[in-house]
């Protein structure tokens, strides 16, 4: 993967694609576990003006793509993969400090590969409001300026070099103190937010800003991912986005400049790739669990699509 990919809004394949990886990586374990619950960060603590979460869970259970209306510092102490915040995708590996403002969306997608001994991930979050940053001006006035600075960040920030460090430790130091000494430790920690950037900071991802045709054809990507693997008709996906079927075909061959089931064809076959790629599924399993019912047609489409037959692919790839 290259250092660095932008996520770009032009109605291509490439950011579900991204999805996909994790979507089908997660179908490995549902044979292993009754129950598969994703870790999830509590958002609403009446008794706390603050979250610190400092968490060792397996490399699977972390939040799926999401937004939420607080700040988020995250810091990865075990683990690697690739994280999508806001427009960009990129990978990420242990010691990263991310720090993403409110109504960004965003999610870590962890390397199972990359684990303790455990086949555990760590990492510290701290969830703050805006609410909290402004009742901190009130009562420490001395903080408005340092407040201030970090309230201007509308994009989310990588930290570098020394102010990384220096994050880094505080970070970890949070992780045995009481309540009391982590709100002490708070302050600190916003300081070191909104320290000058002296090359320390580089952009992580802006927020998405979309329009009314944008926001249309997400739904038709969220319709898609979760009913790929069951017959999907037009009047239906058409129905979900709030269109008539003939508009709905004109608008989206419009936007994607192709039919609807070719690009369900197309998603339906890059998530049989990742199965191939990532789990020890059969063939034929994976032309059924990516929503075909004849693996003949299955094997046709792919060759038409890949310029080779399933079996290929697996052994090229592996």
């Amino acid at each position: 993967m290259p250092a660095k990919i932008n996520y770009i809004l032009h109605f291509d394949l490439s950011y579900i694609l991204f999805l996909l990886s994790y979507i089908c990586t997660s179908i490995i374990h549902i044979h292993k576990m009754q129950k598969n619950i994703k870790y999830c960060q509590r958002l609403e603590e009446p008794e706390r003006s603050f979250i610190f979460e400092h968490v060792r869970v397996a490399w699977y259970e972390q939040v799926t793509l999401h937004l939420q209306q607080t700040w988020e510092l995250s810091y990865v102490i075990t683990g690697k993969g690739v994280r999508v915040i806001g427009d960009k995708v990129e990978p990420f590996s242990a010691g990263v400090v991310i720090l993403i403002p409110p109504d960004i969306p965003h999610k870590w997608s962890f390397d199972e590969s990359i684990a303790d001994a455990e086949g555990k991930i760590e990492n510290i979050t701290i969830i703050f409001t805006d609410v909290f940053l402004e009742n901190c001006k009130v009562a420490f006035p001395e903080l408005q300026e340092v407040i201030s600075e970090v309230q201007w960040y509308k994009h989310a920030i990588r930290f570098r070099g020394e102010l990384l460090k220096k994050l880094q430790s505080l970070l970890r130091s949070m992780i045995a103190e009481t309540d009391i000494e982590r709100a002490s430790s708070m302050i600190r920690l916003l300081t070191l937010l909104a320290a000058p950037d002296n090359g320390n900071m580089s952009d992580a991802g802006h927020p998405i800003r979309e329009d009314k045709k944008a926001r249309r054809m997400q739904q038709v990507y969220l319709y898609v991912m979760n009913n790929y693997q069951r017959d999907i008709t037009l009047e239906e996906v058409a129905q979900a986005v709030g269109m008539e079927k003939s508009s709905f075909c004109v608008f989206f061959k419009k936007m994607m400049g192709k039919s609807f089931f070719a690009f369900l064809m197309e998603y339906r076959i890059e998530s049989s790739c990742q199965m191939l790629q990532k789990t020890h599924v059969t063939i034929s399993e994976a032309c059924l669990a990516s929503g075909f019912r004849d693996v003949p047609y299955y094997n046709r489409v792919f060759r038409k699509l890949k310029g080779m037959t399933p079996t290929q692919y697996r052994e090229q790839i592996l």
